[in-house]
């Protein structure tokens, strides 16, 4: 019931405001801790002491709701803030909305989602790396911490919240060893998720297809659920100068974000409900 209530609240309501929000506070430790991450073990101590200070206290929540008879109300709000789909449709849309009426806009609002400069991407660029951002994080920012919240409760999301803020934000490669533990603890994280989403986007018809297409990218896991949308709409996505997911196919069009908005919306409200499903008496 927690995690359907969760969903029902992301749906409805959307973020938290960030003063009370888990995600900017796991944010604002890593800000702290990085100018003290003087190499890869003191990156690996603030890395595990941060883990500790979030997840710990999850950890202890969810042994005291659980038994409670509302206790599922108050996970199902704790929970909430550890994953989003509506802000992520929003985010795509408002991409797609300015694409239409001013480009420079439309790169200012991508940058929002995605981590490489936007500031001399063509049209079709903006498209594409929009619908690349909203495959990615249909695995990261949805499936993946309610997929963890089934397996090992509000710890479990919370672990996995907070392993991919860091890698957001310690995980680059110019950041060298400084970096590495946020960036492997992520890959580890989402090995999983990210199959499993390619997996649902995707035809089963075209998952040999998928499987070739997939390790293009220089992220392990990224490629499965990027290359999956791209299969599935049936468009090319590339980064300029790293990769191009079915290289052969039209780029997007203004279409193809709106089926790809659907289908997100369809697919992750979908497996969310099922997974809460799954742990309904829990």
């Amino acid at each position: 019931m927690s995690l359907i209530l969760s969903l029902l609240l992301d749906a409805l309501l959307g973020e938290p405001p960030s003063r009370i929000h888990p995600v900017v506070l796991m944010g604002r430790y890593l800000a702290w801790a990085w100018p003290r991450v003087r190499g890869f073990w003191s990156g690996a101590f603030y890395w595990g002491l941060g883990a500790f200070l979030f997840t710990f206290p999850a950890f202890l929540l969810d042994l005291l709701l659980r038994p409670l008879a509302w206790g599922w109300v108050a996970l199902g709000l704790l929970l909430k803030p550890l994953f989003s789909l509506r802000m992520l449709l929003e985010e795509v849309r408002a991409v797609e909305t300015a694409l239409g009426e001013d480009l420079e806009e439309a790169r200012a609002r991508l940058s929002r989602i995605v981590s490489r400069p936007t500031r001399d991407l063509s049209p079709e660029e903006v498209r594409e790396a929009a619908l690349e951002s909203l495959a990615e994080n249909l695995s990261d920012s949805l499936l993946a911490p309610l997929l963890y919240y089934t397996l090992f409760g509000l710890a479990g999301a919370t672990l996995y919240r907070y392993a991919n803020t860091a890698d957001a934000m310690w995980g680059y490669p110019q950041h060298g060893p400084r970096g590495t533990v946020a960036a492997r603890a992520d890959d580890l994280l989402n090995l999983l998720p990210s199959r499993i989403a390619g997996l649902l986007l995707c035809p089963p018809r075209l998952w040999p297809q998928l499987l070739k297409e997939a390790p293009k990218t220089p992220s392990p896991n990224a490629g499965f659920p990027m290359a999956a949308l791209a299969l599935k709409l049936g468009v090319r996505l590339r980064k300029r100068g790293a990769y191009a997911l079915n290289e052969e196919a039209p780029s997007p069009t203004r279409k193809s974000t709106q089926e790809a908005l659907l289908l997100a919306a369809a697919l992750g409200y979908g497996v969310g409900s099922l997974l809460g499903l799954l742990t309904l008496g829990r």
